[in-house]
């Protein structure tokens, strides 16, 4: 869009005249008033194009329509407030885009506020902040229209395409405090993290619901599935109800690695203080043994010492020992990645620092929304391969070379 004439002049005559930083950006500053006379030009232009003639213009007699004045309208920018004149026509069917009918905001500063958002500031902090910095006052309600917007791309997000294939993927849940039909109740937001063919990671979607099971984790594997994934080689998860059952259904080699960590962490709550160091010092060679073998044999010895007095946290290892034991077949570099689901539980606790001030969401929405936000955030920084890709990926690309084969270029 080309400035006018006279715009231009004024320009020159405003950046001449300026001596301070008042005078270009403050409050009646030529940056103000070439951000003014620029919009006003752009929806005069729009006008021209809706009505199909020039101002001024006698093809636009007996058209059917015409300009009918200007009304004032104050929209608030990064620049601080500003006064427009926005066009009318007659019939009352022109709908600028420029400055949509009901905007009241143009510019980064909706950006700024989604930012600041998704950083977990609290909207009262928010309307605060852009008071003391911007000089604007925004309502509670205008900071949450900005934010709603959002659930539109965070859906889009949700259901984008995916990869064909994911050599690693980690599934775990982080819960919170939703209002739901007049009552508070507790929710997992259920996360996926992968880790792409270039050792690239992303989050493939966030489910919310109270329940879990087979049937539950079979709908999540099913719309993975529908969005494109048509291979998943190991799974990294947190004991999560029927996930086995459910990823071996969809995706039938998949590998499903349950976290080592969490078993232990809950190994230890059955043991008596008094007892938990000689226990976990006998734990630790069934985690930390070389092969398989060497672990069951030391599970036999921790049996052995400890089994009649604590049977309970023994036969939980003994219970889940086909998905505690995958890792097992690994070298090093890919046991570090996959015994653990610690790489998505780093995700979950960026997310509490964002969510700390939240101790409770009106709705589903809102919470999928405010993770959405902090995720596109903190996934600014995954700009890297995870570590020792090029040696974990020629290991993959041996142990998976059939599966891998279809899908590397």
């Amino acid at each position: 869009m080309k400035l006018s004439k006279e715009a231009i002049t004024q320009l020159v005559e405003d950046l001449e005249k300026a001596k301070s930083y008042e005078d270009l950006m403050g409050k009646d500053g030529a940056i103000k008033k070439l951000l003014k006379s620029s919009l006003e030009n752009m929806l005069e232009a729009e006008l021209s194009e809706h009505l199909g003639y020039e101002k001024y213009s006698y093809s636009g007699n007996n058209t059917g329509n015409s300009r009918n004045g200007k009304t004032s309208k104050t929209i608030k920018s990064d620049e601080g407030l500003i006064e427009l004149k926005i066009p009318r026509d007659r019939n009352s069917t022109f709908e600028p885009a420029v400055v949509k009918k009901y905007e009241k905001t143009i510019g980064p500063i909706e950006n700024k506020i989604i930012s600041m958002y998704a950083k977990g500031m609290t909207t009262r902090d928010i309307q605060s902040h852009v008071e003391e910095i911007y000089g604007l006052e925004v309502s509670a309600t205008t900071i949450s229209r900005i934010t709603d917007s959002i659930v539109i791309h965070a859906k889009e997000w949700q259901s984008r395409p995916l990869e064909e294939i994911y050599p690693i993927v980690f599934f775990d849940a982080i819960h919170y405090k939703v209002r739901e039909d007049g009552q508070v109740r507790s929710k997992a937001a259920y996360t996926c993290l992968s880790v792409d063919l270039e050792g690239q990671k992303d989050m493939l979607g966030i489910w919310v619901g109270e329940a879990e099971g087979a049937n539950y984790w079979l709908g999540v594997m099913t719309e993975l599935r529908n969005r494109g994934v048509q291979d998943i080689l190991i799974s990294a998860v947190d004991g999560l109800k029927g996930f086995p059952e459910a990823i071996e259904s969809v995706f039938p080699g998949c590998e499903v690695q349950q976290c080592v960590i969490h078993q232990i962490r809950n190994t230890i709550k059955y043991v008596a203080s008094k007892n938990q160091k000689e226990f976990m010092k006998d734990l630790k060679p069934v985690y930390k043994a070389p092969t398989e073998e060497a672990g069951l044999l030391a599970l036999d010895k921790l049996e052995e010492k400890w089994g009649k007095k604590y049977p309970y946290p023994i036969n939980s290892w003994r219970n889940n020992w086909k998905h505690l034991a995958v890792f097992f077949k690994y070298p090093d570099e890919i046991r570090k990645v996959i015994y653990t689901t610690n790489a998505v539980e780093n995700l979950h606790r960026q997310f509490r620092k964002v969510t700390k001030n939240r101790s409770l969401f009106p709705n589903d929405e809102a919470l999928t929304k405010m993770l959405y936000l902090a995720y596109k955030d903190i996934s600014k920084k995954w700009t890297m391969p995870i570590r020792d890709w090029a040696f974990i990926f020629s290991q993959f690309s041996i142990i998976f070379e059939q599966r891998l084969k279809p899908f590397i270029k």
